[in-house]
């Protein structure tokens, strides 16, 4: 019986370990700060998936860069890397340049239509071409409208805009739409964006209230308005191949603990970027509001940037695009 002991006891150990490399894991890498809604939103996939999968599925949650910038886990997601990503969408449009047609300016009036074409027909077909380039869409969060934020002067005409060297997303329509404001835009991953604010590499930055307030721009910007220039999502993106390689079944698994999750997170994150003009004020920003007249001249002059960028993309898509504005009253 004592030469049997360590026997059974060997082989509990070594059959826990089987069971251990038996589940699958899922790395969930993000650039946004662990108390962003997008973040927030992962943790409560990570929960939802593993009570689903009765803890078969095993998700770790990367937030704030842990596994590298944006622009590094696209690539991550892109080879297998990693399995799943929440990353801006403008991220993906060097891969997928489709994506920009929904990131075009002023294109939203509200963000409940936003989201009835991220979720209608256009999202479907952007889908189809995430997926032809080894990426599975997951769904869309909300990033929000964004503002402008720069430490030189109060944004009160397009003159003000005039010669600010700005940060933007890698994404050539925001590029594109900031040099026809005068801006001198450069392209920059967000993981340089607060040391490049705080030594005066560059003016300013544009993201939604709750971004410039939970990353910390209030301690290296003066001014903040709400130009509100283009409404952008969060794409939750997965490895096609690790995804098709899954059973059915847990396939469906992660796709209803992802709609959870989307659907906490856009509830959360209007919440955030309400709160989140008040914190920045807070915390010293001097804030100017866009008149109805000087926002009337950010369409004037940047409408010619969303036709050029349609004229370079997938007619078909860009078809239907116009269709649903249509339908939706846009």
């Amino acid at each position: 019986m004592k030469i049997l002991l360590p026997l059974i006891a060997s082989t509990a150990i070594a059959i826990s370990a089987l069971a251990a490399e038996a589940k699958d894991v899922i790395r969930v890498a993000g650039n946004f700060a662990t108390e962003h809604s997008s973040s927030l939103a992962m943790a409560k996939f990570e929960e939802e998936l593993e009570r689903l999968s009765n803890g078969e599925i095993d998700v770790n949650i990367f937030p704030a860069q842990q596994l590298g910038g944006a622009a590094e886990n696209v690539q991550a997601v892109k080879i297998g890397a990693i399995e799943l990503m929440w990353v801006g969408t403008a991220y993906l449009t060097r891969t997928v340049p489709e994506l920009e047609i929904v990131g075009l300016p002023f294109q939203f009036p509200n963000r409940e239509l936003a989201f009835a074409v991220v979720d209608g027909p256009v999202g479907a077909a952007l889908d189809t071409k995430l997926a032809n380039n080894g990426m599975i869409s997951m769904g869309y969060m909300e990033l929000g409208f964004r503002q402008l934020t720069n430490n030189i002067r109060p944004i009160k005409s397009i003159g003000d805009i005039e010669g600010l060297k700005i940060r933007l997303q890698p994404n050539e329509t925001h590029l594109a739409t900031f040099r026809a404001l005068g801006a001198n835009p450069v392209a920059m991953d967000v993981k340089e964006l607060y040391s490049a604010l705080e030594q005066g590499v560059i003016d300013g930055q544009e993201n939604p209230f709750a971004i410039i307030n939970v990353a910390g721009y209030a301690e290296v910007q003066k001014y903040v308005s709400n130009t509100g220039h283009f409404f952008d999502f969060i794409s939750v993106v997965a490895n096609k191949k690790w995804f098709d390689d899954l059973t059915p079944e847990k396939q469906a698994m992660v796709r209803q603990a992802m709609a959870t999750a989307v659907s906490y997170q856009r509830k959360l994150a209007a919440e955030q970027n309400a709160a989140g003009l008040a914190q920045l004020t807070g915390k010293g920003m001097t804030y100017t509001e866009v008149s109805p007249e000087l926002a009337a001249a950010l369409r004037e002059k940047t409408a010619d940037v969303a036709t050029e960028t349609k004229s370079r993309l997938d007619p078909e898509l860009v078809k239907l695009l116009g269709v649903e504005i249509a339908r939706l009253g846009m």
